[in-house]
């Protein structure tokens, strides 16, 4: 089945939803000599998702692995949704849109290996980081110009504020601070 273009699904979105490991980071995994797991992750792609939060979008993380890190980073951009440790993600995803009366129509979702297929397939805005595998780049309708962890999800927020004519809210350079 073909998928209708990217700027008319990206007018249906509410809700975002991303896998971690490639898409908010770039797929490294760096652990100390007492094994406890590092990542790393993209200042403008969190201030992407602080303005979808900030617009009214539901936003959501499904990765298969476990991660303190992750859980942090989650809190500290407000995301509305977290599942971690979910092998099978279709079954997440399908909570998440029963919880807030979604279709598929309504959902993005950005991975970038096999096992995010099962989504990208169903979703109406599937998307993938310009780094993702071969599979997942021939399904998705939305393929950043940017790695995962690099500004991908920075571009997808900014591709779909735009496509429904939300306007940027742009920090004010001085605060009451200043006198």
């Amino acid at each position: 089945m073909q998928k209708e273009s990217a700027e008319i699904a990206a007018k249906k979105i509410k809700m975002l939803v991303f896998d971690v490991d490639g898409v908010m980071t770039d797929g490294s995994i760096t652990y100390d000599e007492n094994g406890v797991e590092y990542k790393t992750f993209n200042a403008k792609d969190g201030h992407g998702v602080v303005r979808m939060n900030k617009s009214g979008f539901i936003t959501a993380i499904i990765t298969a692995r476990n991660n303190g890190t992750v859980q942090h980073r989650a809190k500290n951009l407000n995301f509305t949704e977290l599942y971690q440790g979910r092998k099978f993600k279709l079954p997440a995803l399908e909570e998440l849109m029963k919880k807030y009366n979604l279709d598929y129509e309504n959902v993005s979702y950005m991975g970038d290996d096999l096992p995010d297929i099962c989504i990208l397939e169903k979703v109406g805005l599937a998307c993938c980081p310009a780094d993702a595998v071969k599979e997942v780049q021939e399904i998705c309708n939305f393929k950043s110009q940017y790695g995962g962890g690099k500004g991908a999800v920075r571009e997808l927020c900014d591709f779909i504020l735009d496509s429904q004519g939300i306007e940027k809210e742009y920090i004010v350079c001085e605060g009451p601070e200043k006198k």
